[in-house]
């Protein structure tokens, strides 16, 4: 596995803090591990998880997926398709280099703390390296 050092906000610390005191991650870095994945499954349709459980976890995180869950392809009803509209626009505003306007996208329609914005906020951190 390689180390991989990545610069947050502090709201979105203790965002993924908060998750780890419900008992959703057992700590940060597999908050951080899973948030990756998630949203790499949700925008790339080629790639495939590689978190140990990651479909147990995607469960437990979105209970209200279902089926569909890490298959690349959201289950109906579940992450809205505003959000996998917005990864996508953000991902494809950060590959053509312009960064700043992907996170003032980002920061328009979610709060520091939405779970949505911690992936893209993730998604949006090896753009900026």
């Amino acid at each position: 596995m390689v180390k991989s050092t990545v610069r947050f906000p502090e709201e979105v610390l203790d965002a993924a803090e908060e998750l780890v005191e419900r008992g959703l991650f057992t700590n940060r870095s597999e908050f951080q591990r899973f948030a990756v994945e998630c949203i790499l499954d949700q925008v790339n349709e080629e790639y495939e998880p590689e978190m140990l459980d990651y479909d147990e976890l995607y469960a437990e995180v979105f209970p209200e997926a279902g089926a569909g869950a890490g298959d690349g392809e959201p289950a109906e009803g579940s992450m809205d398709d505003e959000f996998i509209q917005t990864a996508a626009r953000v991902r494809q505003l950060a590959m053509r280099g312009d960064v700043e306007t992907a996170t003032e996208l980002l920061d328009s329609r979610y709060s520091p703390a939405d779970p949505r914005a911690l992936l893209l906020e993730d998604l949006l951190a090896g753009y900026r390296a």
